[in-house]
C-alpha cells in the first residue's frame, strides 16, 4: 500500500485534452509514436483545422505543419540505427543505454533546430553521465521533452503498457529501456516503482514532471511527491530544472502551431536529503522563484 501511494503521486500525467485526443504520457517514444503516425501529415492537418483562435498567425500554423513533417522524417530515418545497435547496447550498457538516448538527442535536435533556439544556464550543475539522479522540471508544453532530450541525458520515462504493443514504436520503447505502466493495475504500479529504483541503483536516471500535466496558463502547479520518494529511498540527488518559453512557442492545447520565440533551460544545483516532503518543497520553490524572476 505504501508503494502504491507513492507511485500514485509520481507525476505521471493523466489523459490529456489535446486536439488529437492523445494521452499526455510524454515519454520520448510516445513522441516518436506521434511522429510515425504523422507520416501522411493527417494529424497535422487536423490540428491545423481545429485551432480555436482564428487570429493565430498563418505563419505559426505553417511552422506547425513543417515541425511535424521534420520530426516524422527524422524519427523514421534514425530508428534504424537504434535497431542495428541494440544487441551491443544490451551487452555493454543494459541500464543506461547511452547510444539509444544519443539517437533520441539527434532526433530532438534535428526537429527543433529549424524552429527555435535553446539557451542553457547552469550546465555545471548537471551530475556526470555516470551519476544516477532524479530529474524534475515544470511542464508547459508538448515541446518540453524535445527540449530536455537535447541535453543528452539518459532519462528513463514512464509510458503506458499499451504503447509497447505498437510495431516499431514498441520496439524503440523497449530498446531505450523505458518503464511500462498499467495505470489501474496495483501490481503494475508496484513493478513500476521497483523498476525506477532498480534503474537508479544500476546507474541510470529517471525523469518526472511532478505537476503531472502541462500548465495551461504558465503558472506552476502543485508537485506530487512520488519522484522525491524515489530519490529519498535510493539516496540519489534531485536535479530541478526550469523550462522557460516552451509554452509560448507551442501552448498547451494548441499543438498544431509553432510560434516564434526561444527557450531557456535553467539547471539548478542538485538537492540531497532523506525527507521526500522537504525535497519536494525545495525543488518546487527553486523552480517557482526562477519562473517569477524570468517573468
Amino acid at each position: 500500500m505504501v508503494a502504491r501511494s507513492e507511485l500514485a503521486g509520481s507525476g505521471i500525467p493523466d489523459a490529456s485534452d489535446s486536439l488529437s485526443g492523445f494521452p499526455e504520457s510524454y515519454s520520448v517514444i510516445e513522441l516518436f509514436l506521434f511522429s510515425f503516425f504523422l507520416n501522411s501529415c493527417t494529424l497535422t492537418i487536423l490540428c491545423f483545422l481545429q485551432i480555436p483562435n482564428a487570429e493565430i498567425k498563418l505563419s505559426s500554423k505553417v511552422r506547425g505543419v513543417c515541425f511535424y513533417v521534420v520530426t516524422a522524417t527524422a524519427a523514421i530515418l534514425l530508428i534504424g540505427f537504434m535497431m542495428v545497435a541494440h544487441t551491443f547496447v544490451l551487452l555493454f550498457d543494459r541500464y543506461r543505454r547511452k547510444f539509444q538516448h544519443f539517437i533520441a538527442k539527434l532526433w530532438a535536435t534535428a526537429t527543433i533546430a529549424p524552429f527555435f533556439k535553446i539557451e542553457f544556464e547552469g550546465l555545471e550543475h548537471l551530475p556526470s553521465q555516470d551519476t544516477p539522479a532524479v530529474y524534475v522540471s515544470n511542464h508547459q508544453s508538448f515541446l518540453d521533452i524535445y527540449t530536455l532530450l537535447t541535453l543528452g541525458r539518459c532519462f528513463k520515462f514512464i509510458s503506458k503498457t499499451g504503447i509497447f504493443l505498437f510495431p516499431i514504436v514498441g520496439w524503440a520503447m523497449s530498446m531505450m529501456g523505458l518503464i511500462p505502466l498499467k495505470r489501474t493495475d496495483n501490481r503494475s504500479q508496484l513493478e513500476c516503482l521497483k523498476r525506477c529504483m532498480d534503474l537508479i541503483r544500476n546507474g541510470a536516471s529517471v525523469f518526472f514532471f511532478p505537476e503531472g500535466t502541462r500548465s495551461k496558463d504558465g503558472k506552476l502547479g502543485d508537485f506530487k511527491k512520488g519522484a522525491f520518494s524515489v530519490a529519498a529511498k535510493t539516496e540519489v540527488p534531485v536535479v530541478p530544472m526550469t523550462l522557460i518559453g516552451t509554452g509560448k512557442i507551442m501552448p498547451a492545447g494548441m499543438e498544431g502551431v509553432i510560434n516564434s520565440g526561444s527557450v531557456k533551460v535553467v539547471i539548478h544545483k542538485p538537492i540531497e536529503g532523506s525527507d521526500p516532503e522537504i525535497l519536494c518543497q525545495v525543488a518546487r520553490n527553486t523552480i517557482l522563484d526562477t519562473l517569477k524572476r524570468q517573468s
